[in-house]
C-alpha cells in the first residue's frame, strides 16, 4: 500500500513542491524555479527531475508512491490544458508527459481549484463537503467543491469566480479579455483601482495618498476610521459579497473561505463582506459561515496531493 504522494503547485516564477504521507502529513516542502523559456518546455521535465531526486534522497520506491498531483495556472480537463499563458504553453497533456517522465500516476487540475481542495482537506473548510473558496491576490481565483468533488466544468473553467461580470462602468479589459470582472474590483489591484477613483473624486477626508496606494494601506486606514477608506472598502465588499451570494444560491455551500494576500486584513474583511453577502443571499444561505483560509501559500500543494489521492 502506498505511503507517500507529491503535491506540485506550478506558479509563474516558482514551482512549489511537497512530499506528503497519504494521511495528509506534509513531510517536506521545497521550491524550484519555473523556467518558462523555450515555450515552457523545461517546466515538466524539471518537476519530474525534482520528484525523482527527492525519492532517491529519501529512499522511496515508486511502489510506495500513490502519485503526484499538479495544480497549473489555466483551465484543466482530464489532465490536459488547452493553454497556460504565463507558462507559454499551448495544448499540453500534463498527465501523459509527467507520467512518462516519472513513471507515477498523475492528476492535474486548475491551480485555484486545487488550492480550494487543499483548504477543504486540511484548511479553513476541513471536515466540510461543500465550499466556495475565493483567493484575493493580484487577481481573484477560486474553486467550488460540491459533495467533496471539485466543480471543473465542461471546459476546465469551473469556479472562475474572479471573472463573473459585476461592473458595467469598467471599459478596460481584464486579463481574460472581458470588461467589468470581479477581479478588476476585488483583487489587490482592484482595490487600488477603487481607491484611485475615490481620490480622483476630490475627497479631502482621508490620509490615503495617491503616491502610496495598496490594498493593505486601504484596509489599515479603514481600521483607523478613515472616511474615504470606509467608502472604498464598502464598494469592494459589496462587489464581493453580492457575487458570493449569487454563487451560493447556485451551489449552496457549507462554508465560504476567503484567502490570498488581501485576506491578511483579517476579521474586518470577513465582517464587511459578510454583511453584503447576507443582504443579498437566498434566505437558506444567509447564515453560511465565511471564514479565513488557513493554509496560506501551501494550499496548492495540499490540494494537489489530495487530488491524486482521490
Amino acid at each position: 500500500m502506498a505511503k507517500y504522494c507529491f503535491g506540485i503547485d506550478i506558479g509563474g516564477t516558482t514551482v512549489k513542491c511537497g512530499l506528503f504521507g497519504t494521511d495528509g502529513t506534509l513531510m517536506e516542502k521545497w521550491e524550484i524555479p519555473t523556467r518558462t523559456e523555450d515555450g515552457g518546455s523545461k517546466v515538466l521535465p524539471d518537476i519530474a527531475a525534482t520528484i525523482l531526486a527527492k525519492m532517491e534522497e529519501k529512499g522511496i520506491s515508486k511502489e510506495d508512491v500513490a502519485g503526484a498531483g499538479v495544480g497549473a495556472p489555466g483551465p484543466v480537463r482530464e489532465n490536459k490544458m488547452p493553454y497556460a499563458v504565463n507558462l507559454h504553453w499551448g495544448e499540453t497533456d500534463i498527465g501523459q508527459i509527467l507520467g512518462k517522465l516519472t513513471g507515477l500516476p498523475i492528476r492535474a487540475g486548475n491551480d485555484a481549484n486545487v488550492a480550494a481542495l487543499g483548504e477543504m482537506w486540511k484548511g479553513g473548510a476541513e471536515g466540510r463537503r461543500g465550499a466556495i473558496v475565493v483567493t484575493l491576490g493580484t487577481g481573484v481565483g477560486g474553486g467550488i467543491i460540491v459533495d467533496g468533488k471539485l466543480v471543473e466544468g465542461a471546459h476546465g473553467a469551473g469556479g472562475e469566480i474572479g471573472h463573473a461580470h459585476v461592473a458595467d462602468d469598467i471599459h478596460d479589459p481584464c486579463g481574460c479579455g472581458n470588461c467589468g470582472c470581479l477581479e478588476q474590483v476585488a483583487s489587490a489591484t482592484g482595490i487600488v483601482r477603487l481607491a484611485r477613483e475615490e481620490l480622483a473624486s476630490g475627497c479631502s477626508d482621508t490620509k490615503l495618498s495617491a503616491d502610496d496606494l495598496s490594498s493593505k494601506n486601504v484596509f489599515d486606514a479603514y481600521k483607523e476610521g478613515d472616511a474615504a477608506a470606509d467608502r472604498i472598502v464598502n464598494r469592494f465588499a459589496k462587489y464581493l459579497g453580492t457575487t458570493l451570494a449569487t454563487y451560493a444560491c447556485v451551489v449552496d455551500p457549507e462554508v465560504i473561505v476567503i484567502g490570498g494576500g488581501v485576506s491578511k486584513a483579517g476579521q474586518v474583511l470577513v465582517d464587511i463582506v459578510g454583511k453584503y453577502f447576507r443582504d443579498n443571499a437566498f434566505p437558506a444561505d444567509k447564515e453560511t459561515p465565511i471564514v479565513l483560509a488557513e493554509l496560506g501559500n501551501d494550499a496548492g500543494i495540499y490540494g494537489a496531493a489530495r487530488l491524486v489521492l482521490g
